[in-house]
């Protein structure tokens, strides 16, 4: 019998949606009571309540969630060794591996790098620098992410010079040259990339997320160039259109500024543009989620991008990426408006990063090469692990009501209740996701693996806001079912991977199988 918040993969879906887990010692649960069942014929026996205690300090690894370490464009086989992510001193005396604290790698990089020469995909060549590279990551349990720079007036060559002689129209400045982003040829040469580039990378289970509109200087979305200024609206549309068609599946992103698309090459004036706020906004219903390159500048990240983040707070997830470099060689982070940041002090930098992702509900942070990375962890390392903490989302449930014993044809209520221990959101609303992640109970055998299966279709990761538990009620008719002794889980599952473990739940090691099921209470089935 099938409820309308009830999927139910049973005996006869064993070989497609079982979980095989290794078997473990039984948790011993605590703070358990007794809840009278349905009454009735045909009901169950009384139901037991477990209340669970979270995993709150854990580095844990859910799709946009977490830290993003950065890739340089100068990458090679020694990267992790010599840029020292293998052995980084914290500011609390240990030694630990950059890579273990991040979710993400992202690699920012020219078009021109990714295909040499037309339809040359160079992250197809196995052998390959960049083939290389992302296969590191993803050995090291990292998902990818990716931004495609075409503007080279600040970095070089970044459009490949095959489109230059197909005739697209540049600005050409020391020799670089950059196509003007409404030229039709730039349009068509770009577009079979970005078509090339989602064949292999619209996939969630390597990729976290692409940021999907990435014209002007470092691809940051300002000082755009256009042959004709009148055509930003129908460039910006056709880029976002474009990415928005061809990933479907991963996550895309937008930089929300108050200059998004314009072509002032006197980059960051005050003024707002009339169209800024509507642009972002059909991007957005597009499938668009939000970041910002300029966290902690507060001369670039003012009043209408914050205003504009808490807008979309809980609706689309917004990421961070830190503007100053810290180094002392490009930017004079000390002069920033704020007068927060003192020189020779770059801890002051990731503290107001740090401030402001927490005003802004984010839910990535960046560890960024050069001089970023060393600063987080040799100089503020404990706002690294306060982001494991308290960033992103951490999902778990304090307390789930099971019965303890039923039979086929039983009348079940299962109560559960939910709670965000991070600042963020689960973006399971977003149009890459299309709600997929889900609650759900196993029936688990002795070796831990699923016997049976049933998603609670009501319940909704999305909806589970910090400060604010989440419960359901979940009411089920048992099907057939061998009669033994089984062990009641819950999960949160992706239903595009057959009901598989989606999001790793913030509770300790210990209670949780390897396929990411929390092993809960003994239950016997007559």
């Amino acid at each position: 019998m099938m409820n309308r918040n009830l999927q139910f993969a049973g005996f006869a879906d064993l070989r497609r949606c079982a979980m095989i887990a290794v078997l473990f010692s039984t948790t011993v649960v605590a703070g358990c009571s007794k809840d009278s069942g349905s009454e009735g014929p045909g009901s169950a026996g009384s139901n037991e309540t477990v209340r669970l205690a979270p995993d709150r300090t854990s580095v844990i690894r859910n799709p946009l969630s977490g830290w993003v370490m950065y890739l340089g464009r100068s990458w090679d086989e020694n990267f992790w060794t010599s840029e020292g992510y293998d052995a980084m001193p914290t500011s609390d005396g240990s030694t630990v591996r950059v890579s273990d604290y991040a979710t993400t790698a992202y690699l920012r990089t020219g078009w021109s790098t990714l295909e040499t020469a037309e339809g040359e995909y160079v992250w197809r060549d196995a052998e390959s620098r960049y083939a290389r590279m992302l296969k590191s990551c993803l050995d090291r349990g990292l998902k990818l992410a990716l931004r495609i720079v075409f503007d080279g007036r600040d970095q070089g060559q970044n459009t490949p010079l095959y489109v230059v002689n197909a005739g697209a129209e540049c600005y050409e400045e020391k020799d670089v040259k950059t196509p003007y982003m409404d030229d039709p040829v730039f349009q068509e040469k770009y577009t079979r990339f970005i078509e090339a580039l989602a064949e292999d990378f619209n996939d969630p289970d390597k990729v976290d997320f692409i940021d999907a509109y990435s014209p002007g200087k470092w691809g940051e979305a300002h000082a755009v160039l256009y042959k004709d200024n009148a055509n930003k609206a129908a460039a910006f549309d056709w880029m976002t259109s474009l990415y928005a068609r061809c990933f479907t599946k991963v996550p895309i992103f937008i930089n929300y500024h108050r200059l998004v698309g314009d072509p002032n090459q006197n980059s960051w004036v005050d003024v707002v543009p009339d169209d800024t706020q509507p642009l972002l906004e059909s991007a957005i219903a597009k499938g668009y989620s939000l970041r910002h390159d300029a966290f902690g500048m507060t001369g670039y990240y003012k009043d209408w991008e914050k205003s504009f983040a808490k807008t979309w707070n809980f609706k689309r997830p917004i990421l961070l990426e830190g503007g100053w470099i810290t180094d002392g060689t490009q930017h004079r982070y000390w002069i920033d408006p704020s007068g927060d940041y003192r020189e020779g002090h770059p801890e002051d930098v990731r503290e107001g990063e740090y401030l402001l992702g927490a005003e802004a509900h984010v839910n990535m942070m960046d560890l960024r090469v050069n001089n970023e990375v060393d600063v987080w962890f040799r100089k503020s390392f404990g706002r690294v692990k306060d982001f494991v903490q308290k960033g992103g989302y951490r999902l778990y449930p304090d307390q789930v009501s099971v019965p303890s014993e039923m039979s086929a044809g039983s009348r079940l209520t299962i109560s559960h209740r939910w709670v965000n221990l991070g600042w963020g959101y689960c973006p399971n609303n977003i149009p890459q996701w299309d709600y997929k992640y889900r609650v759900a109970f196993a029936l688990l055998d002795e070796s831990d693996a699923v016997q049976a299966l049933f998603v609670d279709t009501d319940s909704d990761p999305s909806a589970w806001i910090n400060g604010r538990p989440t419960s359901y009620e979940f009411k089920l008719t048992l099907p057939e079912i061998p009669a033994g002794e089984y062990t009641w889980a819950v999960g949160i599952v992706d239903t595009s991977k057959e009901n598989a473990v989606g999001i790793r739940m913030a509770l300790p090691a210990d209670r949780l199988t390897d396929a990411g099921w929390a092993r809960l209470t003994a239950v016997s089935v007559r």
